[in-house]
């Protein structure tokens, strides 16, 4: 599937702080913890729990969210298909997409019972 110019304004226009909910509350149901979904946005973007929280505070966009991390060198290694789209096929154009569906990858092998140390790319 190809990602277009609206789909990429979309997504960098959701609330990140509205969509974190939904992230623990899928971890959870698969036996993860909250702990360790910060652990993993950590990793990719840089930011602390304290960070984390002031954004989800300020409402910010997933667009800001993703200006303001400083993401990891080896989120390049970061493959596969999420909903439909393949990673390192969508086009750098479309960066806050792109990251987006990095970071849900991230959190997808976490509920599914990937270990830490293969999610975080070590």
């Amino acid at each position: 599937m190809k990602v277009t110019p609206e789909k990429n304004e979309k997504v960098s226009n959701m609330i990140f702080g509205t969509i974190y909910p939904l992230y623990l509350n899928r971890l959870e149901k698969n036996g993860r913890t909250k702990e360790e979904l910060n652990q993993v946005i950590k990793w990719f973007t840089g930011f602390d729990e304290n960070a984390l929280q002031t954004l989800i505070d300020e409402k910010a966009s997933f667009g800001t969210f993703f200006n303001k991390a400083k993401i990891h060198p080896n989120a390049h290694l970061i493959k596969g298909v999420v909903c439909g789209y393949r990673i390192e096929e969508i086009e750098d154009e479309f960066e806050v997409y792109k990251q987006c569906r990095r970071m849900e990858k991230l959190i997808d092998e976490l509920a599914r019972g990937r270990k830490m140390e293969k999610i975080l790319r070590k």
